[in-house]
């Protein structure tokens, strides 16, 4: 996927169209359940290639918390801050940004826990697939969210040819406010996904699975009840260290990620980038080593 071109003038004219800047999330996200076109169920890869269009394609995940009040995170990239985070990217230097999104709930509690878009590089269908997704508004009482499972979704369902061809890694960001919950038990990755063997695994072990083709960072918002708790903050530390950065207000989170692509690229492959985001500090900045 990914054949398609960026436009801001024909997304900007789409955008007024459809009504992007006054509409409520509710009016934007009208799925009432999973996107059969999104279900994870029976899907084998999702490629981010090289084309003439897009000769050095990269690879981007963007999976998104769809519970509770972090549906405001969706709502916000479709009114401005997805066209913001292409248009400063491509600028930057990057010129074929493809991206992936993907709907992150709790997988002890939701119907819908993951839901996965396709690697594209076009305005429409960018929109198309993070409109697409169902915010459910779930997760439960169990402290924690499957942000995991984007990890396991790179690490074992996505080629990419930034990576396979050029040994470039992409970059994957969860966003959201909640603890990763500890681990995903092998007989439910059956059940999401389909047909296949499937174990057990600690978030920890996923993430640096998905680690080894993709810089993997978590955009943890502050501003929440939960998501100003230290013991939250300190336990995404213990998982990716400075590669957790700390968003004091929703709007900061499109910045974050063209910052965090841009700043990387003129640095050696697999090396954490500097940025003058917040790095898993609540009180004080910091720069990432």
């Amino acid at each position: 996927m990914g054949y398609t071109a960026y436009s801001a003038i024909d997304r900007g004219v789409r955008a007024v169209s459809l009504g992007y800047d006054t509409k409520s999330a509710p009016e934007i996200f009208t799925q009432k359940s999973i996107n059969n076109a999104m279900s994870p169920h029976g899907v084998k890869m999702r490629e981010s290639r090289d084309s003439e269009e897009h000769p050095k394609s990269l690879a981007i995940v963007l999976a998104l918390d769809v519970t509770g009040s972090m549906g405001s995170i969706p709502h916000f990239l479709v009114k401005e801050g997805l066209p913001d985070i292409m248009d400063r990217i491509i600028k930057q230097g990057e010129p074929d940004p493809q991206v992936l999104f993907l709907g992150i709930g709790d997988h002890e509690c939701d119907t819908s826990p993951l839901q996965v878009g396709q690697f594209e590089s076009g305005d429409e269908l960018l929109d198309k697939w993070l409109t697409d997704i169902y915010l459910e508004g779930g997760g439960g009482g169990n402290a924690g969210e499957s942000y995991m499972l984007a990890w396991y979704f790179a690490a074992y369902h996505t080629a990419t040819d930034c990576f396979e061809k050029r040994k470039k890694k992409g970059y994957l960001f969860t966003i959201g406010d909640e603890p990763v919950l500890p681990e995903v038990p092998g007989r439910f990755l059956k059940t999401l996904m389909g047909d296949g063997q499937y174990e057990n695994f600690s978030a920890a072990s996923l993430c640096g699975k998905a680690s080894e083709k993709y810089n993997v960072f978590h955009i943890h918002i502050h501003e929440t009840a939960s998501g100003s708790r230290q013991e939250v903050i300190d336990g995404w530390k213990q998982i990716l260290a400075d590669n957790l950065i700390v968003a004091d207000h929703k709007e900061d989170v499109a910045k974050i990620i063209s910052d965090t692509v841009i700043g990387n690229r003129s640095q050696v492959e697999g090396d954490i980038v500097h940025t003058e985001h917040r790095v898993a500090d609540p009180v004080e900045t910091e720069e990432m080593l």
